[in-house]
C-alpha cells in the first residue's frame, strides 16, 4: 500500500504528509472560486466563447472536486477525519454526484492491487494502447455528453432498481465508484441540480443548465478520461511502483483545463497515498534526488501520454 517506503526513509516522509488545514481551505475555495469565477466573466462579457470557456472552466474544476474528494478519501484534505468526512462528502462529493466513502472502499482496493488482476480499475487501462480512431470515438463521445448523459441515466435507473434498500445499495456500491458515481442518489441528486438551481437563479433559467450540466456531461468526462489513459494507459502489467503508474508533466494550460491540483504527479501519489498533492512535486523532485529518475515512468506532456495509450 506504501510502496515508497522501500525507497525513502521515515525522515524523507514525515514532513511530506503533514496535513494542513489552511491549505485544505485554500484548495476547497480555489476550486469553487473559479467555478464562480467563470460564471462571472460569462456574466460580464456574454458571447460564445466566454460562454464555451466558462464550460470548460467548470468542468476542470469538477474534476478538481473529485481531486479533492480523493483527497479526503485519503483523510489528506484536512488534519482531522472529521473535516475530511464532511467536506469531502458535502463540497467535493455530491455536488458532482459521486460518494466518498464508497470511493474510498474502492480506491484503497486499486492501491493494493495496482495494475494487477485485481485491480478494480484495471478495465479503465487494460486496453490500452489502442488505436486513433478508437481515442477519437471515446473522445467523441464524451464531449458530445454521451458519456456522461449515460452514466447520469445508469445512476438513476440504478436507484430506481434499488428502490432503497441500503443493504443492496451498500452491495452495489463498488461497482458504481469507478467513474466517481454515487448509488445513493437521494442525497447527491438535490445537491447536484440544486447547485445548478443556484446558478440559474442567479442568472437565466438556463444559465444552470449551460454552466453546471453541461460541464458535468461534456467536459468533465473528457478530461476525466484524459486523466485515467494518462495514470494507467499503456503501463507495466506488473507491481513495479516505478512502472505501473505514470507521472505526466503539465503546462500552465494543462494544469487549468485537465489536471488541476497537482493529479498530473500520480506516480508520487502511488508510492506514498497519504502525501497532499500540494506536496507531490516535491515528492517527485525527492524521488528523483534518490536517482529513480530514470526508472520513473513520466511522460514529458499529455500528449505524450496519450501517444503512448495510441494517439500517434
Amino acid at each position: 500500500m506504501t510502496p515508497g517506503k522501500a525507497y525513502l526513509t521515515p525522515q524523507d516522509i514525515r514532513p511530506l504528509a503533514a496535513r494542513s488545514d489552511v491549505a485544505g481551505t485554500f484548495l476547497i475555495l480555489h476550486c469553487w472560486g473559479v467555478i464562480a469565477g467563470a460564471i462571472g466573466l460569462f456574466a460580464l462579457w456574454p458571447n460564445p466563447l466566454t460562454a464555451l470557456l466558462a464550460v470548460m472552466l467548470i468542468g476542470s474544476r469538477q474534476l478538481g472536486l473529485a481531486i479533492l474528494m480523493h483527497e479526503a478519501a485519503h483523510n489528506a484534505l484536512f488534519k482531522t477525519r472529521q473535516l475530511n468526512e464532511f467536506v469531502g462528502t458535502w463540497l467535493c462529493g455530491w455536488p458532482i454526484m459521486a460518494d466518498l466513502k464508497a470511493y474510498r472502499h474502492y480506491h484503497l482496493t486499486h492501491h493494493r492491487y495496482t495494475q494487477t488482476d485485481k485491480d478494480p480499475d484495471l478495465v479503465l487501462s487494460q486496453n490500452f494502447p489502442t488505436s486513433k480512431a478508437s481515442l477519437k470515438r471515446k473522445f467523441t463521445r464524451d464531449l458530445t455528453g454521451q458519456t456522461g448523459a449515460k452514466q447520469l441515466y445508469s445512476q438513476i435507473m440504478t436507484f430506481i432498481r434499488l428502490a432503497g434498500d441500503d443493504d443492496a445499495i451498500e452491495a452495489a456500491k463498488g461497482d458504481a465508484a469507478q467513474a466517481f458515481k454515487s448509488n445513493t442518489i437521494y442525497t447527491a441528486f438535490p445537491v447536484f441540480f440544486g447547485i445548478a438551481l443556484g446558478i440559474s437563479l442567479i442568472g437565466d433559467w438556463w444559465w444552470g443548465l449551460a454552466f453546471w450540466i453541461v460541464p458535468y456531461l461534456t467536459w468533465f468526462q473528457f478530461v476525466l478520461r484524459v486523466r485515467n489513459i494518462a495514470e494507467h494507459g499503456a503501463t507495466e502489467m506488473s507491481e513495479d511502483p516505478l512502472r505501473n503508474v505514470r507521472t505526466t508533466f503539465a503546462g500552465p494550460i494543462a494544469k487549468t483545463f485537465i489536471a488541476p491540483y497537482w493529479v498530473n504527479y500520480h506516480l508520487e501519489h502511488h508510492m506514498i497515498m497519504h502525501v497532499p498533492c500540494w506536496r507531490l512535486s516535491r515528492l517527485h523532485a525527492l524521488l528523483v534526488g534518490k536517482g529513480l529518475g530514470e526508472q520513473m515512468n513520466v511522460a514529458p506532456s499529455y500528449r505524450a501520454a496519450l501517444a503512448e495509450a495510441g494517439w500517434a
